[in-house]
């Protein structure tokens, strides 16, 4: 959520940069400026009527311990009045906020500098590319085939135990799912983040903090007799463990990991592009989260972005690192760059890997600050990426190192899955 002191400040130049996005927010932020304004000068005026009843009260009081009944009792006519017309206020302020409140919520966060003018993902901008595109045989498979051919996952079981978009991983496949986890996650320990294991529901206060809800109510399960919802990311409770804290500028920056299935309502549509492991209802993946002191957080995005490099560079993989246009950047993201790795049995770029800086858009929403060394209060800014989504790295695997011999498995997974080839 924009912090509104900073549209107060510089109307224009938020209302310039949210056009990146490809959509004219000038109403959305004046609606929003003149809703506050109406805000503050209704809590101006309760404040002023509660001053008053309170003298007015005090008055009383004397009056009667003076022997005034009579005046006492008039004061206390005026005082009822004041009463109603103070609750009055209390209802009108009320609204106010709640109208700012839902006005707030529906303008995204302010795209960074950076970010490209676009309108989609055709537009995003390519920062990094590496590896080479192997040669295969024309009679290479893509992953969905190989699964089978290898018996690595069962599309069809899953489909039989809840439905399209649940697989079920079996043999050398579950090996190298639970392999891969493990990588990651010491990858990421090795690099300073501290995991955590985290709950896989989350009630309403969390999908909000993180901005999935109600943005993203849609594309959640909900579980409607406990109110709460399966986490589509591990970035929800990681960084909801900060909710409502105030931290110290010595503590930042603050870093954690943690490893989640991951479920999400959207199906997309049929079609080779969303077969197999392209697109899923429930997938596993390794986040990491990262709370930085505002001065830092660009530093610690170009640190997360070579990060998640070195980790793809293991896999001889070819990959490429897109940097989001303002058109397909996240409701909540300031700068998001994407890792793609190219499939080379589908011919086509699959994303691995989202790293993001929000900014402060998340912590406005958490009230997530730290104090500075004089003891003022500020917002954090929030970071995550994945580090990373198993499925389409699993896909990549299988297909870019399929060969007559089975599949290879890189050197330095090897040691975690206790087998260098998929026969």
């Amino acid at each position: 959520m924009l912090d509104l002191s900073v549209v107060r400040t510089d109307k224009k130049t938020v209302i310039t940069a949210l056009n990146k996005r490809g959509i004219d927010a000038s109403t959305l932020i004046d609606n929003a400026l003149s809703t506050d304004e109406k805000r503050r000068g209704l809590q101006t005026s309760l404040d002023q009527k509660l001053a008053l009843a309170n003298a007015l009260a005090k008055e009383i009081g004397e009056l009667y311990k003076s022997g005034n009944p009579a005046q006492a009792n008039q004061k206390k006519e005026e005082s009822a009045a004041l009463k109603s017309e103070t609750k009055d206020l209390q209802t009108q302020l009320s609204q106010a906020e709640s109208e700012l409140h839902e006005l707030l919520c529906s303008i995204p966060n302010i795209p960074h500098s950076l970010v490209p003018n676009g309108q989609s993902e055709d537009d995003n901008e390519e920062v990094f590319r590496s590896g080479e595109v192997p040669s295969l045989s024309e009679d290479a498979l893509p992953h969905w085939e190989l699964a089978a051919k290898y018996e690595l996952i069962n599309f069809e079981l899953g489909n039989k135990i809840t439905g399209a978009g649940f697989p079920v991983y079996t043999g050398k496949g579950a090996k190298l799912q639970r392999a891969l986890i493990s990588f990651f996650l010491d990858q990421n320990t090795a690099a300073g983040y501290e995991e955590v294991q985290v709950p896989h529901l989350v009630n309403e206060q969390s999908g909000f903090g993180t901005g999935q809800l109600p943005d993203k109510e849609g594309q959640m399960y909900h579980v409607g007799a406990d109110n709460l919802y399966l986490i589509p990311t591990a970035e929800v409770p990681i960084t909801n463990l900060f909710r409502n804290e105030i931290v110290n500028a010595s503590d930042l920056p603050i870093t954690r990991t943690g490893y989640t299935p991951c479920f999400r309502r959207e199906a997309g549509s049929y079609g080779a592009h969303v077969r197999g492991l392209n697109r899923l209802h429930q997938f596993d993946k390794v986040e990491i989260v990262r709370l930085e002191h505002p001065d830092k957080a660009y530093d610690a995005l170009d640190q997360m972005v070579e990060h998640v490099k070195g980790i793809l560079e293991q896999f001889e993989l070819p990959y490429r690192i897109l940097r989001l246009c303002g058109g397909d950047l996240g409701f909540t993201a300031a700068m998001t760059y994407d890792f793609e790795i190219y499939s080379t049995a589908q011919k086509r770029w699959l994303e691995v890997s989202s790293v993001s800086n929000f900014e402060s858009y998340q912590s406005t929403r958490l009230k997530l600050r730290f104090k500075d060394n004089d003891g003022n209060s500020k917002w954090v800014h929030t970071l995550n990426g994945s580090a990373l989504a198993l499925p389409r790295i699993m896909a990549g695997l299988l297909e870019n190192h399929q060969s007559e011999n089975g599949i290879h498995i890189p050197k330095a997974l090897a040691s975690y899955t206790g087998f260098d080839t998929i026969h």
